[in-house]
């Protein structure tokens, strides 16, 4: 799949609306109770890029992104103003954000996660594009450092130590992230009478896999 490590512009996705789906099916039986299931392992978000346009240069600048992403056929990094870092909106990125996994003495590359929680559940939602500079490592409470205990793979969202950490070991992160998206059209439809008049063109964007 063709991915441009590219962001789309933040200041015209500040405004943009959108956010997570699932996909339930549901089956309704003869004695009224409900059979739930999903096919999806994790949710997908989507987004509309048209609400964050504020003047004529935004769409000038939007057309020349789409332009070069071709359309649907590329990828790029999308940055969710609602979700995306792993401290709580208000607060800093640190090392001690989210547990992601418990070392085994033999492990030394970790898929970066950020959980979320309600009650007694927890859901774990893989996140493949962290922010250059952002990421924060630590173990058992201390924090490491990039380039002498531990590297990130910013396509992927792999951060792999220099040596495992010891069997039973706390790992954690901070970072802030991007969701890797697509145009979810291949026609953009703009018109200056209108947009002048308030109206905004509709640029819908969808989470791809990775």
């Amino acid at each position: 799949m063709g991915f441009h490590e590219v962001r789309f512009p933040a200041n015209l996705s500040f405004g943009s609306v959108g956010g997570p789906e699932r996909r339930t099916e549901i089956v309704t039986l003869a004695n009224g109770f409900e059979e739930r299931n999903t096919p999806w392992a994790h949710s997908r978000r989507r987004y509309d890029a048209g609400l964050g346009m504020r003047s004529l240069d935004d769409i000038e600048q939007m057309i020349a992104f789409f332009e070069a992403r071709q359309g649907q056929l590329y990828g790029f990094r999308w940055k969710d103003w609602a979700d995306y870092k792993t401290s709580i909106a208000s607060g800093i990125v640190s090392h001690e954000d989210q547990d992601i996994a418990l070392g085994d003495g033999v492990t030394t590359a970790f898929q970066l996660i950020k959980n979320y929680t309600s009650g007694s559940v927890t859901y774990a939602r893989p996140i493949a594009k962290p922010v250059l500079g952002t990421v924060k490592m630590g173990i058992e409470g201390e924090q490491l450092f990039e380039a002498v205990h531990w590297s990130v793979d910013l396509a992927s969202g792999i951060v792999t130590f220099v040596d495992a950490p010891e069997e039973g070991a706390q790992i954690t992160a901070g970072f802030e992230f991007d969701v890797p998206v697509r145009f979810d059209t291949d026609r953009i439809s703009t018109s200056v009478a209108s947009f002048q008049a308030g109206q905004v063109p509709n640029v819908p964007v969808v989470e791809v896999r990775l």
